[in-house]
């Protein structure tokens, strides 16, 4: 039983995650906000959802790692799908071909994640309330980041901005608007299935309480986004599909800021075990790796990988070993 829900739930959230990106590039299109600016924020929040209620659900149990652990390590994975995406669109060059506007999206990822680092490092003891003050700054950095890519979005460098024409067959923006509202609600309801049906198989395979099962059941928590920013390269929207996971790194980080609020019993960054500031490290050197091969956009290639994207796959892999050193589970 436990594997044929795990093989629906996943269908599910394909579908749905196939869906959010069509209906995505609709909005961008309707609205005129751009694959972009609809990619870091609309998108991201969308399929960082399953995650947030993740997250909520272990600080409940008390499980502050736990939900430490879950953000943080996509990161990570979200910098490791620039390197799954060069390999599938391997004739495109998605990380040449997107637009230097990602540089701020990017560069706010790697500003959040550092501030992270450095709030669970630092253990700063100010509170309002029940809520640490750190997360505030962390919350609050995170509105002003999405403030600066929406006033970069119109204004840019200064050279006005052209409007995408409109393939004929685009949804309506009301009927875009309502079947992203669906598929978001679908991966929201669907993801807790199919991560505890993981879970169940991990443990019944043996490899429930090792580093290899806890492991695979936290990357799929991220399969929306790998679904979705696969879906959205196929139709075309490079910006959007790498907006996706710039995005996804910018709203984990809100997310964690954001748990404080469910944790009651003091300041939630103060309770994460510093060890885990290793896990944000690796997502940190990614994503400014990915920020560097948007901006450089190196010509060669190694085999069917860009450079750029050949590096942050192997320094992932890197990564992952020396977490499995380490006894961390991202």
């Amino acid at each position: 039983m436990v594997w044929i829900i795990f093989i629906v739930s996943a269908g599910i959230i394909v579908l749905a995650a196939v869906r959010l990106a069509e209906y995505g590039d609709a909005i961008a299109l309707r609205t005129g906000l751009g694959r972009l600016f609809v990619g870091v924020i609309l998108i991201a929040a969308a399929t960082s959802l399953p995650e947030v209620l993740t997250t909520v659900n272990a600080i409940s149990q008390g499980e502050a790692n736990l939900a430490a652990g879950n953000l943080l390590g996509s990161n990570m994975f979200n910098m490791a799908l620039l390197a799954i995406l060069d390999l599938v669109f391997r004739k495109r060059r998605i990380l040449r071909t997107a637009a230097l506007k990602h540089a701020l999206s990017g560069s706010l990822a790697v500003l959040l994640i550092g501030l992270v680092t450095f709030f669970i490092l630092a253990d700063i003891p100010w509170r309002i309330g029940w809520v640490g003050g750190d997360s505030l700054v962390i919350m609050l950095g995170y509105l002003l980041a999405v403030r600066l890519l929406q006033r970069h979005q119109h204004v840019g460098s200064g050279v006005a901005t052209t409007t995408e024409e409109i393939p004929p067959g685009t949804p309506s923006l009301g009927i875009a608007l309502f079947g992203f509202g669906l598929a978001t609600a679908a991966l929201v309801y669907v993801t807790p299935w199919l991560v505890r049906s993981s879970a169940e198989i991990a443990i019944i395979t043996g490899l429930g309480s090792t580093f290899i099962g806890t492991t695979l059941v936290a990357l799929v928590t991220s399969l929306p986004e790998l679904v979705t920013t696969v879906s959205a390269a196929r139709l075309g929207a490079d910006d959007m599909a790498i907006g996706n996971l710039f995005g996804s790194n910018l709203f984990n980080m809100f997310a964690l800021g954001l748990g404080d609020l469910s944790y009651t019993s003091g300041r939630f960054l103060g309770v994460i075990d510093p060890a885990f500031v290793l896990v944000g490290l690796l997502g940190l050197i990614l994503t400014a790796l990915a920020l560097v091969g948007n901006l450089i956009r190196l010509e060669r290639r190694w085999g069917m990988l860009e450079a750029d994207a050949l590096l942050i796959g192997v320094i992932y892999l890197a990564g992952l070993w020396v977490l499995y050193q380490r006894g961390i589970t991202p």
